[in-house]
């Protein structure tokens, strides 16, 4: 009995005495060798233009840097690492067909408005793992009803935080 108590005591102070050393991070950024990153703007190039896509998405992107890690962003080409790229792709389609009556066509009851970005990351720094870098593009969709006009300020912000979080996830978390 004794023997049983001394040796899960012991396990206990162990246990007690490592979990200080251990390090965890919640956000599943991995940042190592970086302290810089230059965030190019992204500028729109779709054959559809919405005015203000540009300058939204890529604030988005750069707050999400800002908010998730210790990089400093940076607007020189002296940096550990850079991120450009453009959005290449702004479409709505339909995603499902409402039937009418035989004398008029069918019409759409749903579409999805689609965001498309190809981004280029270049990981610089000799501190860092070069095998980060990548060139992909990345697309995201939300769907609607009703008047694309009409519904395309609510959905942007929402496409505009997939595609953050994606391409985030592609850069830092290495999941």
């Amino acid at each position: 009995m004794k023997k049983a108590f001394l040796v899960s005591t012991l396990i206990c102070a162990l246990v007690l005495i490592t979990i200080p050393s251990c390090t965890f991070k919640l956000n599943g950024a991995s940042t190592q060798g970086l302290k810089t990153i230059n965030i190019g703007y992204f500028e729109n190039d779709a054959p559809l233009v919405v005015a203000t896509l540009s300058q939204d998405f890529t604030e988005a992107l750069k707050a999400r840097i800002r908010s998730q890690t210790s990089l400093s962003i940076v607007r020189t080409e002296e940096c550990d690492a850079i991120m450009t790229g453009s959005i290449t792709g702004y479409s709505i389609a339909p995603v499902s067909i409402q039937a009418t009556n035989a004398t008029t066509a069918p019409i759409a009851s749903a579409s999805a408005l689609t965001i498309t970005v190809q981004v280029k990351y270049t990981v610089n720094s000799k501190d860092a793992d070069k095998k980060n870098s990548f060139e992909q593009s990345f697309s995201e969709s939300e769907n609607f009803t009703g008047d694309p006009a009409s519904q395309q300020t609510k959905l942007l912000p929402d496409i505009i935080q997939k595609l953050t979080d994606d391409i985030f996830n592609k850069a830092f978390a290495n999941w």
